[in-house]
């Protein structure tokens, strides 16, 4: 599990050297001294004779090294052994007299050793955390080596130098060009080349440059380093989430920390146990004759220094224990779960980098105990608005000048519009579009209106939709000043810009998304500022009118519009206050009367109840203090009566009743004499009654999709139609009185009975064939000279 160049080396090129601490690297250095201990032991038993065997005459006593009184040395019998013999003694000595802790010492030590050099590195070998700590390595040797990295911190120093009076320049210029430059750093643990810049080189850039702050060495990133630093912003993200699942590393580190602590402790203890039985003198055999000697004693030549040796290694694994020790602490009293990047947050102001935590947290806390700046270089990557300013930077090499001015159209409005759609932010050639009046962003998230927006000068209408954007002062001060319409379209709240409540010179605001989150509750804000607002739609689901409507720009809106989608508007009371309103449209508000509150609204000219539940419309008797009322539309309704009450809305131009169920068109609605624009289609109508010649200023008929027979011959004498909408009726002809309508330039007649169409048709002379709707086969039946009238 652990590879052979590990165990021999722990060297400069091991990647994971940036995940261990002092207390780590300083356990390692006690193995290293372990196996030199292990190897110093194997050498002198090597290379010097261990055992020496002696055989002691009857009456000597070799403890004491004395003969014993009743003998002297003149009796004893003087035999010599072989060499032979001695060497056999010697062998048997050593296999079964000498102490087996002495005889293995060395070999004990390098396997003590080598079981400490397993247990501490086992959790950079073990399937479940090692995958965890290379993509980790990885991922920072990337950052670090990453432009990106340089150029953010770069930035956010010298945004803070220039806010920051009284700093010293040059302390703030080598300490950023110690940023710069400490990835060189990093070159050591990473298996890979790195280009490194001497202090003497750093020293003379920051003197000949004035300082990291406009510095070369920050210069613009290329198009392909952007890629790979977003890149890496996708693969932060996904080791972020990947680690903060679990906390493996982090059990994985303190269980082997334990594990090494309990190894040591049971080394320590048998080892001081054993030490002291390795003896001087040891005796071997007794109460055997050969050649006159009853007893062998041996001389264990290493004792002395086997001795010393196990007290050296025992204070090397005491030490160790110290390490494992503090560790423990280290792991216990610190929350290493959780990483705080408050520091970092404070130092380089960017105040959205995430705290961290699990495995994640761990990994960084490790980091910070070889170099804290790793840790600050890595947050880059972390932070959403350095992320923006990549995608910005990366946007401005995709979105050139010229690719925006193919993008400008000419909108119905005939105004010059740029519409931008799921961009990452917004291109800084935009800003160069001075023709542009419309700009429309539609799922732009996260960014931030700059400054250089004021160099358009003719923009006055902008459109969010699905946006969260923010807008800085400077460009803020602009858009107060020329922006006149505003459409913003939300799914949720985060998408209402606040600023927006400040644009002063706002003349239109449309706002569409859900304003109700509660029966109480409209996240509507006080519309105060909003002192030149005149027009206001909403396209939402509230169940009342909202407040700031009726308080803070009633003097001062002329339109209001609300579409309900649906939802019943339950209160509009407060509309009483909206007196200076001139348009009113609830639409799809789920209405079944027109509302009383409307009655009060005097400067009313236009009101509009379409799409609602209305099948009565009783209440347009009070329409009389509608003096001004030119336009009145009640279309998409359940309507099945039209009251004798409409002849007092004599001010009404413009009536829209198509959509309904009405059966029949009573003489009074002919009382109209201003109305020239007039739509009964999709109703179930089978006849025009003759009252319709009192209409002297009708312009527009429209009666499509009804049951309609026959035209009255009262109906050319409004002389003054301009369109005619007969289609999908049942009329089986057309009089010739049509030629009356000189004036017509629409005629629709398709999806009747017809079985050919009048001559008199060519004295439409203002009708032309492509707004005369009828079956080929019909127009067929006129005179070959009519029909190329109606050409030309």
């Amino acid at each position: 599990m652990i590879a052979i160049d590990e165990i021999i080396s722990h060297g400069e090129d091991n990647p994971f050297r940036i995940l261990k601490p002092w207390w780590d690297v300083f356990a390692e250095y006690l193995i290293i001294f372990m196996i030199m201990i292990s190897v110093f032991a194997g050498t002198l038993q090597m290379w010097s004779s261990e055992i020496i065997c002696i055989p002691v005459p009857e009456g000597f006593n070799a403890t004491t090294m004395t003969w014993n009184s009743s003998r002297n040395q003149q009796d004893a019998t003087i035999n010599r052994m072989d060499r032979q013999q001695y060497d056999l003694i010697d062998q048997w000595c050593y296999d079964n007299a000498i102490l087996w802790y002495s005889k293995y010492f060395a070999y004990i030590i390098l396997i003590h050793t080598l079981i400490f050099l397993v247990s501490s590195h086992f959790w950079f070998k073990f399937p479940g955390t090692s995958s965890k700590i290379e993509h980790f390595i990885n991922i920072l040797g990337k950052c670090l080596d990453s432009p990106w990295t340089t150029k953010s911190l770069s930035t956010v120093y010298e945004d803070i130098q220039k806010k920051e009076e009284g700093s010293s320049r040059s302390e703030s210029a080598v300490y950023s060009s110690y940023i710069q430059n400490s990835a060189s750093a990093f070159s050591s643990p990473l298996p890979r080349e790195r280009a490194s810049i001497a202090p003497e080189n750093v020293e003379s850039n920051v003197q000949k440059n004035g300082g990291v702050f406009g510095n070369p060495t920050a210069r613009m990133l290329d198009k392909l380093e952007c890629e790979q630093a977003k890149a890496l912003f996708e693969k932060v993200k996904k080791f972020r989430l990947y680690t903060e699942k679990g906390d493996i590393l982090y059990k994985m580190y303190m269980r082997q920390t334990m594990l090494r602590l309990f190894q040591s402790f049971i080394i320590t203890t048998y080892v001081w146990e054993l030490s002291p039985n390795i003896l001087y003198i040891v005796h071997c055999i007794d109460d055997v004759q050969v050649t006159g000697f009853r007893e062998f004693f041996c001389i264990h030549a290493l004792r002395r220094m086997y001795t010393m040796l196990s007290y050296v290694y025992i204070a090397v694994i005491c030490l160790y224990m110290c390490t494992c020790i503090y560790t423990l602490y280290w792991i216990y009293f610190y929350k290493l779960k959780d990483y705080s990047f408050e520091k970092v947050r404070d130092e380089t102001g960017i105040n959205d980098i995430p705290d961290v935590t699990k495995d994640f947290a761990f990994l960084l806390h490790l980091i910070d105990q070889y170099d804290k700046l790793y840790a600050r270089k890595f947050a880059v990557f972390l932070s959403d608005v350095s992320e923006n300013k990549l995608r910005q930077l990366n946007l401005n090499y995709e979105w050139s000048t010229e690719k925006l001015e193919m993008r400008i159209v000419t909108n119905t409005d005939q105004k010059k519009e740029l519409h931008l759609f799921m961009l990452p932010g917004i291109p800084n050639s935009t800003y160069e579009m001075v023709q542009l009046e419309v700009l429309k962003l539609e799922l732009i998230n996260d960014i931030s209106i700059g400054e250089g927006i004021s160099q358009l000068k003719s923009l006055n209408e902008l459109w969010l939709y699905n946006c969260t954007i923010k807008v800085e002062n400077k460009a803020l001060v602009f858009l107060k000043v020329n922006l006149h319409i505003m459409r913003v379209k939300f799914s949720k709240i985060l998408e209402i810009p606040q600023w927006m409540y400040n644009l002063s010179n706002l003349k239109e605001l449309h706002l569409e998304g859900d304003l109700q989150t509660d029966s109480r509750t409209c996240v509507l804000q006080s519309m105060r500022d909003l002192e030149r607002l005149q027009l206001l739609h909403l396209k939402t689901n509230v169940i009342k009118v909202p407040l700031m409507i009726t308080t803070d720009i009633a003097q001062h809106l002329l339109h209001l519009t609300i579409n309900n989608q649906g939802t019943k508007l339950l209160s509009l009371n407060s509309v009483k206050k909206l007196y200076v309103l001139a348009t009113l449209k609830l639409i799809s508000c789920n209405l079944e009367r027109i509302p009383s509150a409307i009655f009060s609204l005097s400067h009313l000219t236009e009101l509009d109840l379409k799409d609602n539940n209305l099948k009565s419309i009783e209440e347009i008797a009070s329409f009389q203090h509608f003096c001004k009322l030119r336009i009145l539309k009640l279309h998409y309704n359940s309507i099945v009566d039209i009251p004798l009450y409409i002849a007092k809305v004599a001010s009404v131009e413009m009536l829209y009743l198509n959509k309904n169920k009405i059966s029949e068109l009573p003489p009074h609605l002919f009382k109209l004499p201003k109305l020239f624009h007039l739509e009964l289609g999709f109703n179930c109508i089978k006849e025009i009654p003759a009252e319709i010649e009192e209409l002297e200023e009708l312009q527009y008929l429209g009666i499509d999709n009804n049951s309609i027979t026959k035209l009255p011959q009262e109906l050319f004498k409004c002389t003054k139609l301009r369109v005619l909408i007969l289609s999908h009726n049942l009329l089986t002809h057309i009089p010739p009185n049509i030629e009356k309508l000189t004036h017509l330039r629409q005629l629709e007649i398709a999806g009747n009975q017809l079985s050919e169409l009048p001559p008199e048709l060519g004295n439409c002379v203002c009708l032309k064939r492509e707004h005369f709707i009828v079956e080929e086969e019909y127009f067929n039946t006129l005179p070959h000279t009519v029909r190329e009238g109606f050409v030309k």
